[in-house]
């Protein structure tokens, strides 16, 4: 399918703000772009203060955003994860095992992010390539 493509968005305020999709499928590519804890409805940071709840909430996010494209949570290959604090680290990581461990993504986090919120304590971004169909 190298023709696809393909973007979904999820009426989270920040996409319509500054103009992006939550994902962008082309071909057999998927990209996720950042994805916080951000309710789509009111615009709201969830569970502000713990990044492991907000990790969680965020992955769940992805995996809504690669099926949207047509593509599998086995699909994902990489994953990017941007942390604030140090000590948010060993959270954000359960919850990545707790959301892909089975699927074993390439992943990197990088600490001591600032985002356009406060109370956002992770951001995390994924990759995914859909092999067949």
């Amino acid at each position: 399918m190298p023709d696809v493509c393909l973007s979904h968005r999820t009426g989270n305020p920040y996409e319509a703000r500054f103009g992006y999709s939550r994902a962008v499928r082309r071909g057999p590519f998927v990209f996720v772009s950042g994805t916080t804890s951000v309710d789509a409805a009111s615009g709201a940071v969830q569970h502000p203060g713990d990044a492991g709840a907000q990790a969680r909430a965020a992955f769940a996010e992805i995996v809504r955003a690669v099926e949207a494209v047509g593509a599998a949570r086995a699909d994902v290959v990489r994953v990017r994860m941007f942390v604030t604090h140090a000590a948010d680290c060993d959270a954000v990581g359960a919850a990545l095992k707790d959301a892909l461990g089975d699927v074993a993504p390439a992943a990197t986090m990088l600490v001591g992010a600032r985002f356009v919120s406060e109370e956002m304590r992770v951001e995390i971004e994924a990759d995914a390539v859909v092999l067949a169909q």
